[in-house]
């Protein structure tokens, strides 16, 4: 195993990095948290009687930056419903299906950690 330290923008990362001989299988590890920013966050199921079906809910901590839809507008699988700031980067939180926004739970400005719900959709 090698270990690394990686600076990007200024923050440091320690990375190990396991040698291995060629052929080999990669051993099973768990995963490391990163700093990736996932475009779209999957949809959980709200109970039944909410104000919507789906949940949309954020996919990593952040700034509401900006609000693209309101409740009631139809939308479109993959339509942004809100911006979400994190790390100095503009991140889409969008429709995992088609529908109409039922609910937006979050205002500009807001901090939010991931899993928050941001808005609901039937």
């Amino acid at each position: 195993m090698k270990n690394f330290t990686i600076t990007v923008n200024g923050t440091a990362y320690n990375v190990s990095i396991e040698e291995r001989a060629t052929g080999e299988a990669p051993a099973k590890a768990a995963p490391a948290a990163a700093p990736a920013a996932p475009a779209a966050p999957a949809p959980a199921a709200a109970p039944a009687g909410g104000a919507g079906s789906v949940e949309v809910t954020a996919s990593l901590p952040g700034k509401v930056f900006k609000v693209e839809a309101a409740a009631g507008q139809a939308v479109k699988a993959g339509d942004a419903i809100v911006i979400l700031e994190a790390m100095k980067m503009e991140v889409p939180v969008v429709a995992p299906q088609d529908g109409t926004i039922a609910s937006i739970n979050v205002s500009v400005g807001d901090a939010v950690e991931a899993g928050t719900l941001l808005a609901t959709m039937n």
